[in-house]
């Protein structure tokens, strides 16, 4: 599929986590000196340095939306949501922490996204930095070529999760004549609508659709939890101890059994699963 449509703030958008990236990998020396001669350039208040200042203020924007587009158009958002149903379903308040519930995400979304990273590292990086190096026996791209490239494996790896109805509602809202144009009747998308649909409609109704199978699983995770609440509630009453909190009793008991069933295992094995179709 090719990624057309709404893709030139993502250009934007990607080209400046390249560039940053690149900054990273600089000596700090020369990246203060760069810094400083950055700085005497937009405080000059030369004409020609105007817009110089706007692509700053412009990437320094891109800079700061980018951790959020990096996760939301991955796996992240439904793992982060099924851990904290777990936790809440065993009713353990703060344990485990939240940096270990999101850390926890954040290395099963690397291993989830992996294939699809590396994909884009051999095929699109890797090509277009053989550009800079008169030496590499690498064919090198363009960044246009490797950006576009980048953007189609994402949208990829985001079809496959993306359930129709959310991406015909969200089609709706924002492009009703691309609807109109390629739409079927049956409610079916073609081909022709999801290689024309922006990449700026995909992503929320990618995010959509994480988050209706993230309380779908969360849901089947509160069950067996809230059957052994209801099960230690008849039997406090039946012993005449209502005054007694049921959450005092059933805690130890939901945490024997989510310890005995290897609870935490059968989660991330069933989250892991639910991304390789």
């Amino acid at each position: 599929m090719r990624a057309v449509g709404g893709s030139s703030k993502l250009r934007l958008l990607l080209g400046g986590l390249v560039l940053f990236s690149s900054l990273l990998a600089m000596p700090q020396t020369l990246l203060a000196d760069d810094a400083t001669s950055i700085i005497d350039r937009i405080l000059s208040g030369e004409p020609e340095d105007l817009s110089f200042s706007l692509r700053m203020v412009i990437l320094m924007t891109v800079l700061t939306v980018a951790p959020a587009f990096l996760l939301l158009t991955t796996c992240f958002t439904r793992i982060v949501i099924v851990l904290s149903f777990v936790r809440r379903a065993l009713g353990t308040q703060e344990v485990p922490p939240n940096q270990v519930v999101v850390g926890l995400a954040l290395f099963l979304t690397f291993m989830v996204m992996a294939p699809t990273w590396q994909d884009i590292y051999e095929n699109a990086l890797v090509p277009y930095m053989a550009g800079a190096d008169p030496e590499s026996s690498t064919a090198s791209i363009s960044g246009e070529e490797a950006i576009d490239y980048s953007l189609t494996k994402m949208r990829d790896f985001m079809f496959r999760h993306i359930d129709e109805n959310d991406l015909l509602l969200m089609s709706e809202i924002a492009n009703p004549d691309l609807v109109e144009k390629y739409g079927a009747d049956d409610g079916v998308l073609t081909t022709l609508f999801i290689d024309e649909v922006p990449t700026t409609t995909v992503i929320p109704a990618f995010i959509l659709s994480e988050l209706r199978r993230a309380f779908e699983m969360g849901f089947l995770i509160y069950l067996p939890f809230l059957v052994i609440d209801m099960v230690v509630a008849s039997i406090l009453i039946s012993m005449g101890m209502m005054m007694m909190p049921p959450v005092l009793v059933s805690l130890p008991f939901k945490i024997l059994v989510f310890v005995l069933v290897d609870g935490w295992g059968m989660v991330v094995e069933q989250l892991a699963l639910s991304f390789a179709n």
